[in-house]
């Protein structure tokens, strides 16, 4: 008889695969997300693995073998992720951390066989994990603790919980001064074309761009505040509609620099001038905004310091440190060029 407050026995992948009733092979194949599982055993062998609340021990480091973390994207074919690849790689390479980028999974469900993603990247040797724009739900919080797998969220699309740390930008700030340089234009009728609706970076530009609006007592009917998505195709197909209201704005602040663009193809397509017809302004300042045709008005993140200071702030949690806070803004500011001017007349 074990005597009580006896610490538990870690579970074993053979415990979990006698429970399961299926070989030890076809748990690992499970873990290492092989696709030569029929879809019923995998979700059974999933159960079993939370069941048992299954973690696999840390592999041991070889000497002299660098670490490497992981950097993860819904999209990564985007001017936004290119810019923080660059700083999360220069500055992998200045802390001799290799960095391996993919895809996102997509948040945890019963059965899903992303259940065990943390899993699977911590067995292929992460030591820690980046993630950007990106939906984690409790579920897969709870995987990477279980895991032991240190964790950064780089403009999360909600609000992360308290222990995960996570990066971004002054987004109600950038808001509120593009939609200000508008307004000292002289322009009135500003339109916002937003991002996802539940995107929490969409929300906090959105709410910077009302509270410019509010201060100069400008109203915000809400055929003019429309989110649509961080796209190109967004940005020309919601801004068309913009542009073919019966009094379209005479200026567009849009959520990302793509998608400003599409505002600007919209435009061109229906035969109207940026700026003298229309005044654009984008977000993030990548390198399409100074290259654009006219360069882009843009409000400016510092993309390549946010990833710096992702990987920074994540060496430091896979050396079991503490962080001083638990989400970190850094400043943004509004650079003009050519894409805005005064209404036409």
């Amino acid at each position: 008889m074990s005597e009580v407050g006896a610490p538990r026995k870690r579970p074993t992948l053979a415990g979990v695969a006698s429970a399961a009733g299926v070989s030890l092979a076809t748990v690992s194949k499970v873990l290492n997300g092989r696709e030569d599982v029929a879809e019923d055993t995998r979700a059974h062998v999933l159960r079993m693995l939370e069941q048992h609340d299954y973690v696999a021990s840390p592999k041991r480091r070889k000497p002299g073998v660098r670490r490497t973390i992981g950097l993860v994207f819904d999209d990564f074919m985007s001017p936004y992720a290119t810019e923080l690849i660059r700083g999360v790689t220069d500055t992998g390479g200045e802390l001799d951390i290799d960095v391996v980028v993919g895809r996102f999974s997509g948040p945890s469900a019963p059965g899903s066989r992303t259940r065990t993603w943390a899993q699977r990247l911590s067995s292929a040797g992460r030591d820690g994990v980046v993630i950007v724009t990106s939906d984690l739900d409790p579920g897969q919080v709870r995987s990477f603790q279980k895991a032991h797998l240190p964790l950064v969220v780089i403009d999360p699309v909600h609000t992360p919980e308290a222990e995960v740390t996570s990066i971004g930008v002054t987004n109600w700030t950038g808001g509120l001064s593009a939609t200000e340089h508008l307004i000292g234009l002289g322009h009135q009728r500003i339109a916002y074309l937003g991002g996802p609706s539940e995107a929490a970076v969409n929300l906090a530009r959105r709410h910077g761009y009302r509270a410019a609006m509010e201060r100069a007592g400008l109203p915000c009917p809400p055929e003019l505040a429309v989110d649509a998505g961080f796209g190109f195709e967004a940005g020309v197909r919601t801004g068309s509609h913009l542009l073919d209201l019966a009094e379209r704005p005479t200026a567009v602040f849009a959520v990302t620099d793509v998608t400003a663009l599409g505002v600007i193809q919209a435009a061109h397509s229906r035969g109207l001038r940026v700026p003298e017809d229309l005044s654009v302004v984008g977000f993030d300042d990548t390198y399409m905004a100074e290259w654009a045709t006219p360069a882009l008005t843009t409000v400016h993140t510092p993309l390549q310091d946010v990833g710096r200071l992702a990987v920074r702030t994540l060496k430091r949690l896979m050396e079991g440190e503490t962080v001083d806070s638990h989400h970190i803004e850094l400043a943004t500011n509004l650079v003009v060029r050519d894409s805005t001017t005064q209404p036409p007349p």
